[in-house]
């Protein structure tokens, strides 16, 4: 399944990076199993390099200084950005606003994490979202599609910790679904189809043994990995495709036909060293109408408890999935903005693949072989992770070990490839410092305009002020508009911005005070009607059981109770509605020492269930400024012996 030999590009001459950087960072990776490799940091060849030393500095070409990079970046007091973007938050579990080019924070979207300022985690609704869970490990971030564009509907990320896939409402910028992925760990790529809001495609990436119910613990061979098709209008899991390997990062074509999986791990392995004995790897392209027709057929199966049909396509290539043959270790799959070539890195590897899609039709009918996909192998340099795309036929790939963007020309890397003597690599930039994920301005979708690209960096080191043991990370703005690559900004980030999107504005419509459309309200207007409440008009307290419902309208700077009376001891469960309609008059309902704290916006509804404690008076009051009269605004919850 090797591809063939590429002829080579004629040489470049070496990059003079800055040696002290260099030194400084001095990392290795040796490679263990078939053949052992070592690799340092020094030596990445090709094109033009620019190179800012650590501690930034001025006159160095293509590198903006300080006055530059503020220009480019500058929004004016009063201005709004010319884009959206949207940040995975890694660890925290939730999901970051920025404005582009600023790199402004806007809002932080509360996703499978516990937040304070909102009550998301303590809400009744956000409780039963999360299931019982308060940590989250948001990775990839996506926004639905309609004709190979975002329309501007939903935004999808993944939890690897818990294997779940969230939605957000982007007109609230609220989470208002979350699905778990069952037969998964490690859910990691996600991404949504781009010819409709259709499919979103999700990849576990740890194999685990299929049923996990205890049997085969020990036998690896029987370990499989799955590649989850949800519906991305109802969140229902449709289907799930079992191979080998393990998953890492998901694509689509635009047209509905394809999905990739880079797959890493063709071993089967479960050390280190065992997933590193085999000299390549593989990404596999998943026939989508193939998968579907077999699924609509009833051939399929069930694994462990779950009901999602399963197709089974482990064991090689079949009708169902292709294996590209790709360097080792393969993270990170893109197409490009015209459609016609999927690029695929092997971090372990300098080189990247190029797929031509096109072709993947004749190598599911056996027409060709599925190494004759393959188009072009350009080297890049040492640790290619992901790649954007400007719209003008040029990617850009970030490498990790070299800590370097590099700007290759697609159809330059074709022509090498067929041996024509010519060198595809434009420019180098250097990058502060291991850069994983990267993205460009609408680069996932057919209007990619090639005007800012984000480095987002897994180590700032030297960049900012020491803030004791862990440094922040370091999301770097690159101006990609000219032939140079040009670094215009740094931004200390919270850790883990693990991947981004940047959207054009006018896709992005929200709005200023909550439509009540969501499923949440169905849940508030049934209990309302059982209880004989207009949500909007009524406040009241009603027994329910052995505790309490107490229904309470909010606005400035009045609530609609001043006083409740519970038992110690009683459940509580108090339903707060915003009857405010001005845009941005936020209120908040805190209740003192019950741990009880969480946001009504306006035309909003919103709910938490606790116990009362101990005999005494407890003040609840208003937590967002809303009125000159703002403090208040609270009341008395009177607990009873």
């Amino acid at each position: 399944m090797s591809p063939q030999k590429p002829t080579n590009p004629p040489a470049s001459p070496p990059v003079q990076d800055d040696a002290s950087r260099r030194r400084f960072l001095g990392l290795s990776t040796a490679l263990v199993g078939g053949g052992a490799l070592a690799w340092s940091l020094p030596g990445c060849t090709g094109g033009t390099t620019t190179s800012q030393p650590p501690g930034g500095g001025e006159g160095h070409e293509g590198v903006a200084t300080g006055h530059e990079g503020g220009s480019k970046t500058h929004v004016a007091p009063g201005k709004h950005d010319d884009y959206y973007g949207f940040w995975s938050g890694g660890q925290s579990g939730e999901i970051r606003i920025l404005g582009v080019p600023s790199m402004r924070e806007l809002k932080r979207i509360p996703v499978f994490n516990r937040d304070s300022t909102t009550g998301w985690g303590q809400t009744d609704f956000s409780k039963a979202l999360l299931g019982g869970r308060s940590v989250g490990d948001t990775h990839h971030v996506h926004l639905s599609y309609t004709d190979g564009t975002y329309d501007g509907r939903y935004v999808y990320v993944n939890d690897k910790v818990n294997a779940r896939l969230a939605r957000v409402r982007i007109a609230t910028m609220e989470v208002d679904k979350i699905v778990d992925i069952p037969n998964s760990q490690g859910t990691h790529g996600i991404f949504p189809q781009r010819h409709k809001t259709g499919l979103v495609l999700c990849n576990s990436e740890f194999r685990t043994p299929m049923p996990n119910d205890g049997r085969d613990l020990d036998d690896p061979k029987k370990y499989a990995a799955m590649h989850t098709a949800i519906d991305g209008e109802t969140m229902e899991v449709k289907w799930q495709c079992m191979v080998d390997g393990n998953l890492d990062l998901c694509a689509t074509d635009y047209t509905g036909d394809y999905s990739f999986a880079c797959c890493y791990n063709s071993e089967g392995g479960v050390t280190l060293e065992e997933m590193m004995a085999a000299d390549q790897d593989w990404v596999y392209c998943f026939n989508l109408k193939a998968i579907q027709a077999a699924v609509d057929a009833g051939k399929t199966m069930t694994v462990g408890d779950s009901k999602a049909p399963v197709v089974d396509a482990r064991g090689g290539d079949n009708e169902f999935v292709q294996r590209v043959p790709v360097p080792k270790s393969p993270h990170g799959v893109n197409i490009s903005p015209d459609g016609k070539y999927a690029v695929m890195c092997g971090k372990l590897s300098p080189t990247v693949t190029v797929v031509e899609i096109s072709r993947l039709a004749d190598v599911f009918a056996g027409k060709i072989k599925v190494a004759d996909a393959i188009v072009a192998q350009p080297e890049v340099g040492l640790g290619p992770l992901h790649t954007a795309f400007d719209g003008r036929g040029n990617a850009y790939t970030s490498i990790f070990l070299d800590s370097v963007m590099t700007k290759w020309n697609i159809d330059k890397a074709i022509a090498a490839y067929k041996g024509e003597q010519v060198d595809p690599i434009v420019a180098k930039l250097d990058v502060h410092y291991q850069v994983g994920h990267t993205n460009a301005s609408m680069s996932e979708t057919k209007d990619a305009d090639g005007k800012w690209l984000v480095a987002l960096c897994k180590f700032s080191k030297d960049r900012y002020l020491p803030v004791g043991l862990q440094k922040p990370e370091n999301d770097q703005l690159i101006d990609i508009s000219g032939d140079k690559l040009d670094l215009v900004h740094d931004g200390p980030a919270h850790p883990e911005p693990h991947d981004a999107v940047i959207v054009r504005k006018d896709l992005i419509s929200t709005l200023q005070v909550n439509d009540r459309t969501d499923e949440r309200f169905r849940m508030y207007e049934a209990w309302a009607a059982e209880d004989g409440i207009k949500l909007m008009d009524d406040s009241k307290v009603i027994p329910k059981g052995k505790g309490l419902r107490v229904y309470m309208t909010s606005q400035a700077p009045k609530f609609g109770l001043t006083e409740f009376r519970v038992k110690s001891g009683q459940q509580v469960q108090v339903i707060v509605t915003n009857r405010d309609n001005v845009e941005d008059l936020t209120h908040g309902f805190a209740v003192s020492n019950h741990d009880v704290n969480f946001i009504i916006n306006p035309q909003d509804t919103q709910s938490v269930t606790f116990t009362a404690g101990k005999p005494g008076v407890y003040w609840y009051y208003c937590t967002w400024f809303c009125h000159a009269m703002h403090l208040e605004m609270r009341g008395r919850m009177i607990v009873e012996a």
